[in-house]
C-alpha cells in the first residue's frame, strides 16, 4: 500500500486523537500523582524518573496505536521489542521491581521522610526515599539502604504514622515479694518528670501498665509516649537507669531465688550503713 493511500482524513484524524489522548493521560498523571508528590516535599530523585517512565510508557503505546491505524505491520517490531524486552527484563528484573515498589510506596504514602519505621527486625528513621531504595538511619547513626522490592514483601510498621510522637515501652522484672503498686508509682513518677515523655489525657497520651506474674518474678511492662522517636533507645536507656535508682531507694528488689533473697537484702543494708 502506498504512503499516499494511508494518509486518509480518517487515519489522520484518528492519529491526532491518539496523540491528544496520550497528552491528556500524561497530564492527568502529572496532576494527580506528580504534583501531590511535589507538595509533600518528595525528592526530585523520585519525581523526575517517575515522570519520565510514565511519559515513555504512554507515548510508546500511542506510537503503536498510530502504526496500527495506518495499517503498518508491527509484527516484526513487536517481536523484536518482545525479545529485547525479555532479555532486558532478565537483566533489569531487580531494578524494575524496585522501581515499581518505589512507586507503590510513594503513591500509597506508606511512610515519608523523618518517620520512624520498623521493617522486620530493623528500626530506624527514614532519611531518604528513592524509586530504587529506602535509607534508614538507626539510633546508633548507621545508614541502612533497603531495596524497595524487599520492603514491599516485609511487614512495615510506621511507629510515628507521620507524627512526631510514638509509643514506647520499658519492662522491669521485680521480685514477687516486692510491692507491685509501689513499683508502678515509682515508674510513673520518673516518666512524668522526663522532658521526652508526653503525658496528655485529653489526647490519650497516657502511661499504662501491664503486669504479668511468673515464678519468683513480677513483670511490669510500662507503655508511654515519647516526643523524639528517633532517639527512643537513648530515652529508654536514661529512663531505665533513673527507675533502677528509685527502685533501690524504695527497696524494690529484682528477681532473686528464695535461698539468696535473705543474703541479698542483708548485703544491701550493709552497703547503706557504710554510706
Amino acid at each position: 500500500m502506498a504512503i499516499y493511500d494511508m494518509l486518509t482524513p480518517i487515519n489522520i484524524l484518528q492519529s491526532i486523537l491518539v496523540i491528544v489522548s496520550a497528552y491528556i493521560i500524561v497530564k492527568f498523571f502529572e496532576r494527580n500523582l506528580i504534583k501531590p508528590m511535589i507538595k509533600r516535599g518528595e525528592k526530585r530523585s523520585v519525581i523526575i524518573p517517575l515522570k519520565r517512565v510514565l511519559s515513555i510508557i504512554v507515548y510508546l503505546i500511542a506510537f503503536f496505536l498510530i502504526l496500527s491505524i495506518f495499517s503498518i505491520d508491527i509484527t516484526g517490531i513487536a517481536t523484536g521489542l518482545g525479545v529485547g524486552a525479555i532479555v532486558l527484563g532478565f537483566g533489569l528484573q531487580d531494578i524494575v521491581s524496585n522501581w515499581v515498589s518505589g512507586i507503590i510506596i510513594t503513591a500509597e504514602k506508606i511512610y515519608k521522610i523523618d518517620d520512624v519505621i520498623k521493617i522486620g527486625d530493623t528500626t530506624g528513621v527514614v532519611s531518604d526515599i528513592s524509586l530504587r531504595s529506602t535509607k534508614l538511619t538507626t539510633y546508633d547513626k548507621n545508614d541502612i539502604i533497603i531495596p524497595n522490592s524487599l520492603i514491599i514483601k516485609e511487614k512495615v510498621i510506621n511507629l510515628t504514622g507521620g507524627s512526631s510522637e510514638s509509643v514506647s515501652a520499658i519492662t522491669f522484672m521485680i521480685d514477687y515479694t516486692s510491692d507491685t503498686d509501689k513499683a508502678k508509682k515509682v515508674m510513673e513518677k520518673v516518666l512524668r518528670s522526663d522532658k521526652n515523655v508526653v503525658f496528655d489525657v485529653k489526647r490519650k497520651r497516657e502511661i499504662r501498665f501491664i503486669v504479668r506474674s511468673n515464678e519468683w518474678t513480677t513483670e511490669i511492662e510500662c507503655l508511654f509516649w515519647i516526643n523524639e522517636p528517633k532517639n527512643e533507645e537513648f530515652i529508654k536507656s536514661r529512663l531505665t537507669q533513673a527507675i533502677k535508682k528509685e527502685f533501690e531507694k524504695e527497696n524494690i528488689i529484682p528477681t532473686i531465688p528464695s535461698f539468696l533473697r535473705k543474703g541479698y537484702i542483708h548485703a544491701k543494708k550493709m552497703q547503706k550503713r557504710k554510706r
